[in-house]
């Protein structure tokens, strides 16, 4: 029953095993066979594509379970999965298919620890951001690479993929900078997208309510140790808001395409992709305020991702990286009156070179390597003025400002694993040209002890830092005024908590306390009325403590004879920060937090190939936002029910999807109301070539 896949690695057995949407196993990312002994089921997982599939055949009490060595996220090497030393949240193919959502940043979500805030729907403009923390203190990677935009982190999650084409979404909560590098001052997202084994093809499409409609393709053709893959999709609606004069002001539209490659040798792995996202959205009030009540707003965006990398398979693991990342935008604070208000341009390319290593001996497994990565950005509005100006193509105006900086940072891990405890510590070592920054060591540590039959405890301490963003160093435009002085933000985190894995239930309990120096924020002085502009500025400190717990319950296995009940899901996150405005100042993001958060998801096989989701949402936002007639209005409590109803066959799927069941009027981000009920349908299907 048991296929070998890695000849020359250990095997590692474990008593128990957790088959729900979000248990930390499914971060593999090597191909693995589960075998179930003693049964008549099998369930499996793809670790390179890590999408998973199980026969419903009821699983037995008794049954114990064989895995090979497999890696986890969150440190430098590959781990185990019983040496993983750091929580790990991870969003699978299987919820991906399952949840009510139509984009990448909605499915996240129903991350417990992770705040997603919306200008506009089906992520339009997005913020994300992790424990109480900005939408720039994160790093957002593709595959792995850092794909942040240094201009602003309000249009970092522009993925150039689709939903349908993700694989997982990994999500490591607290300070990150031992592992992916810099800016992940208070977490990282890796998106991970999916690349099939066998030739085939996907078609799909969903329309829905607002004139929604989305579409798309993926072709894939496998040949010898080639793989090859491409897709594509558009997106539009309306939008659900209008502005005083009656015209859309809230519409969407994009165009996505991407293409991935590999070659499998047995000495060496390399992957590469390329893609594109072209956005456009009607921008209604977004960055509106009393003074200035624009209410026909618009903004596009154009983004090119490339990236090339390779890992060798000998002792000494040598993976190099190469990447660049170019960025379009145009604001336009009237719609199509570029009379009325000039519109902003920017452009910023991003080059970056990744050299990391790792190697095993009887000591432990450990890591090395350095990171280069030069950011530049020629603008109409931000940075220094250029030597020679440089034409704007399409437009007869030029780019006449700039700013270019470099960020080298070296890094050094070792882990220390011994059968029941894991050790894993290291640094990273940072400097930027930008302010003439010297070099600065932030450490890390992470620990897990085994106490017995699926317990863990875990604690680790963790540093950080991030580089002021092009906007919040120079943005000075529409109500804005930015200080090109700021200090870099630092953070120092330590969390502790517990770990329960097994046959049907996935449970986890953490504390953490983040302490922010330098915290950066837009506040707005009240005292000074019609006057009153945006200020970007540093906080000297801010204290954040946390806790965080979860629950999973898998039926398939706890209530075998039945086929109703699938899985259940609870999670809640508590955050409470020290730091308080005077009442006359208003904070724009660092102080506007999800003090409470509360996730629940249902699944349940209705009848047949039929499959029900129930998602639900609670949010209590700390904070307060100025409607455009002057009032301030605090950020109240809401709850939100979404809900997917498929018929789920091998080959094609049917779906209707809602979101926002019951109408719900709420506000989470300024004065821009969003969306109520909405309603969409689908199929997919699927052509093996």
């Amino acid at each position: 029953m048991r296929k070998n896949i890695q000849k020359d690695q250990a095997v590692v057995r474990f008593k128990h095993f957790q088959n729900s949407p979000y248990a930390v196993f499914r971060s593999l990312k090597v191909q693995i066979n589960i075998g179930v002994l003693a049964v008549t089921s099998l369930a499996f997982a793809n670790a390179g594509s890590l999408s998973a599939q199980t026969v419903n055949t009821p699983m037995q009490p008794e049954a114990q379970y064989e895995l090979e060595e497999v890696e986890v996220t969150g440190s430098r090497v590959p781990l185990t999965l019983g040496q993983a030393a750091r929580m790990v949240t991870v969003l699978n193919r299987e919820a991906i298919a399952a949840a009510p959502v139509q984009s990448v940043v909605d499915l996240l979500k129903y991350a417990v620890g992770v705040d997603v805030r919306q200008r506009g729907p089906i992520g339009a403009q997005t913020d994300i951001s992790v424990r109480g923390g900005t939408f720039d203190q994160i790093t957002i990677l593709l595959n792995g690479i850092n794909i942040g935009d240094p201009q602003t982190g309000h249009n970092v999650a522009d993925f150039p993929v689709d939903i349908s084409e993700i694989e997982r979404i990994e999500v490591l909560e607290g300070p990150a900078g031992r592992v992916y590098g810099t800016s992940s001052l208070v977490g990282a997202i890796n998106v991970v997208t999916r690349q099939e084994k066998e030739s085939s093809a996907d078609v799909y499409a969903e329309g829905g309510s607002f004139g929604y409609f989305r579409g798309g393709a993926r072709f894939n053709v496998v040949s010898g140790r080639l793989n090859n893959q491409l897709s594509a999709s558009v997106t539009r609606s309306d939008g659900y808001t209008r502005n005083q004069a009656g015209g859309l002001n809230g519409d969407f539209a994009a165009l996505k395409a991407f293409y991935q490659g590999q070659y499998d040798h047995d000495q060496v792995r390399v992957n590469w992709h390329a893609g594109v996202s072209d956005k456009g959205w009607g921008s209604s009030t977004f960055y509106a305020t009393p003074k200035w009540k624009a209410d026909d707003q618009y903004e596009h965006t154009r983004k090119f991702y490339t990236t090339v990398q390779a890992e060798t398979k000998g002792f000494l693991h040598f993976k190099p990286a190469v990447y660049w990342n170019r960025s379009y935008d145009r604001y336009e604070g009237y719609r199509d009156k570029p009379e009325v208000m000039r519109y902003n341009y920017n452009r910023t390319d991003v080059f970056g070179l990744n050299l990391n290593s790792y190697f095993e001996t009887v000591l432990g497994k450990t890591a090395f390597g350095a990171e280069f990565r030069n950011e530049d950005l020629i603008s109409g509005n931000l940075g220094e003025p250029l030597n020679k100006p440089r034409h704007i193509h399409g437009t007869d105006r030029d780019y006449t400002l700039g700013l270019n900086r470099s960020n080298l940072s070296l890094h050094l891990e070792h882990n220390i694993l011994l059968r029941s405890f894991t050790l894993s510590a290291g640094f990273i070592a940072a400097k930027n040209t930008w302010n003439e920054m010297p070099f600065k060591i932030y450490p890390g540590v992470d620990a897990s002890l085994e106490l017995g039959r699926g317990w863990k405890l875990y604690a680790s301490y963790n540093t950080s830092l991030r580089m002021p963003s092009f906007t919040e160093l120079y943005y000075s435009v529409g109500g804005h005024k930015a200080d090109k002085y700021l200090k870099p933000e630092e953070m120092q985190a330590i969390e502790g908590g517990v770990k329960y894995l097994s046959n049907g239930v996935r449970a986890t309990f953490s504390v953490y306390h983040h302490h922010g120096k330098n915290m950066i924020d837009w506040i707005l002085n009240r005292d000074d009325g019609e006057d009153a502009v945006w200020t970007s500025m540093n906080h000297t400190k801010i204290n954040s403590l946390g806790v965080e717990a979860n629950v999973g319950l898998d039926f398939q296995y706890l209530l075998p004879h039945q086929r109703f009940l699938r899985s259940l899901n609870v999670a809640y996150s508590y955050i409470d920060q020290d730091k308080d405005l005077e009442p006359n100042l208003q904070s724009q993001y660092a102080l506007e937090y999800l003090r409470h958060k509360l996730v629940a998801q249902l699944q349940l096989h209705i009848y047949d190939k039929v499959n029900l989701n129930v998602s639900y949402r609670y949010q209590d936002r700390v904070g307060s936002c100025q409607l455009l007639n002057g009032e301030t209005m605090e950020y109240k409590p809401y709850s939100l029910v979404d809900a997917r109803l498929s018929y789920d066959m091998p080959q094609y799927k049917l779906y209707v999807e809602a979101n926002n069941l019951f109408d719900t009027k709420y506000y989470d981000y300024g004065n821009v109301p969003q969306p109520g009920f909405w309603f969409m349908a689908g199929a997919s299907y699927r052509f093996h070539l």
